[in-house]
């Protein structure tokens, strides 16, 4: 695809990636949602939805501070391989060799490379991670280095893969013992004032209260309620989980990591981050794979790489395409927020659209054919926009790179649901393939004096306007 085509397919479709995710946002009671989406400089959708604070009211918007968590190890993954680019560290270095405290130790053998792949078979919090529901404070830099020599070791090196928290506190130490400056000092001038960052920071900044998004409790059953929970210093742990940042900073951050920007690393070192170090197979399921400092995945037909963040009361997700340069960046403020699931839905939306577009183009060139072997024809100037329910669901109608697609905006995955309209004889029909539903059927539309869509029998039932199916339900 053409890279016009691209930019003006991602344009087009972004109002409706923003109104899709605040449904989903909505439909699963989440807090607040950002979401930002870019690509090669160009922000798509800016999106701040829903409440900074439910106990005070305070609307969320896109300056407020989200904790990214577990984002943060893919910012120390940057700082190691920078140290290494200068020659000031290798990956093979032993933990020994930096670390004096821990020399005599069982973890003096392990690596910067099992470190950052979590290939070191480190425990992952220590046995009190109480600190993760603030029942104690996060680790100080003597309790992380108690924790390795007394307790540290679960696995031989290369063993299993084991996520660590600790491992990467080890590697924010290590950071500090090659430079001679603080975790943070190194941070600011190696990241945020390279990228011109003035919403991101390593850890818990007090001056700046007032800008976090606060976080909020899970709900166990539908009706609980949400309470507030309140902001933290992780203390040692920054290196592993302490950032900050906001969804739109994330993709200046992100695109970082497509190949081609070299402002904090090099290709080459990006090559190293992101190549598979780890497969996550357990009793023959995939659970994941993991790089250097980034996760990596496959959605759809796209690879991606990135990280996912837990903190109290927040959780996010980015997901960086380092080829094509497309980034999504989705960060709730609750402990069982969405962040994944909107992330990922976004990306699959975004790839319907693509496609419908490549196909278009393709049709209209002569060189390509719609799914029943005809030209792809124009999107009708008629056809039936907007969302619809019934006593069965919902359903988006809407123009996704000019092919109509009906989208079932509750879906977790909407492309494994979506559906598409095509003009057959004059008439708007669901696309002629195999299927349960009303495939193949037309699309029945009543409208009023002024052209206004009263009602669509969308699968053969009658869907109304969402706010006339509410009226119509509590009659």
């Amino acid at each position: 695809m053409t890279e016009d085509r691209t930019a003006q397919t991602l344009r087009s479709i972004a109002p409706y990636l923003a109104d899709w995710a605040s449904f989903q946002a909505a439909y699963h009671g989440i807090p607040g949602l950002q979401l930002a989406v870019g690509r090669r400089g160009e922000v798509f959708v800016d999106l701040a939805w829903g409440k900074a604070n439910l106990e005070t009211g305070e609307d969320l918007t896109s300056d407020h501070l989200f904790r990214i968590a577990s984002h943060s190890k893919t910012f120390t993954g940057v700082l190691i391989m920078q140290l290494v680019e200068r020659g000031e560290l290798r990956l093979d270095d032993a933990v020994g060799d930096h670390v004096p405290e821990l020399d005599d130790s069982a973890a003096a053998g392990i690596t910067v490379r099992e470190l950052l792949g979590h290939q070191a078979g480190i425990i992952r919090d220590s046995s009190d991670a109480d600190f993760w529901q603030h029942h104690k404070p996060f680790l100080n830099r003597d309790e992380i280095l108690e924790c390795v020599r007394t307790e540290g070791i679960v696995f031989e090196p290369n063993e299993h893969f084991k996520y660590t928290n600790i491992g990467y506190s080890l590697l924010g130490i290590i950071i500090e013992q090659v430079t001679g400056k603080t975790y943070d000092e190194v941070a600011r001038t190696a990241v945020i004032e390279p990228l011109g960052l003035t919403r991101t920071g390593t850890e818990l900044d007090p001056a700046r209260a007032a800008e976090y998004a606060a976080g909020h409790t899970g709900r166990i059953t539908h009706d609980d309620a949400r309470h507030v929970v309140p902001h933290v210093d992780t203390r040692a742990m920054a290196a592993a989980t302490g950032w900050y940042s906001t969804a739109l900073e994330m993709l200046r951050y992100g695109a970082t990591h497509v190949f081609g920007d070299t402002t904090l690393i090099s290709d080459a070192s990006k090559r190293l981050m992101q190549r598979e170090e780890s497969r996550l197979v357990v009793r023959g399921k995939e659970l994941g794979r993991y790089g250097v400092g980034m996760g990596i995945a496959k959605i759809g037909d796209r690879e991606v790489v990135g990280h996912s963040g837990g903190y109290p009361g927040h959780i996010t997700r980015t997901y960086i395409d380092p080829v094509d340069g497309l980034v999504v960046s989705s960060l709730t403020n609750s402990v069982d927020g969405k962040a994944e699931q909107i992330a990922v839905g976004v990306l699959q939306l975004i790839d319907l659209a693509l496609a419908a577009a490549e196909e278009v183009a393709a049709s209209g060139s002569g060189s390509g054919k719609g799914a029943d072997g005809d030209p792809v024809p124009p999107v009708p100037e008629d056809a039936p926009f907007g969302r619809f329910a019934n006593l069965w669901g919902v359903s988006d109608v809407v123009d996704l790179g000019g092919i109509v697609h009906v989208i079932n905006p509750r879906a977790a995955e909407p492309a494994e649901a979506a559906q598409r309209f095509v003009v057959s004889d004059g008439r708007l029909v669901q696309e002629a393939v195999a299927g349960f539903g009303t495939v193949g059927e037309p699309v029945q539309v009543e409208r009023d004096a002024d052209g206004a869509i009263v009602s669509a029998r969308i699968g053969a039932m009658t869907s109304w306007p969402v706010e006339e199916f509410r009226k119509r339900a509590a009659e």
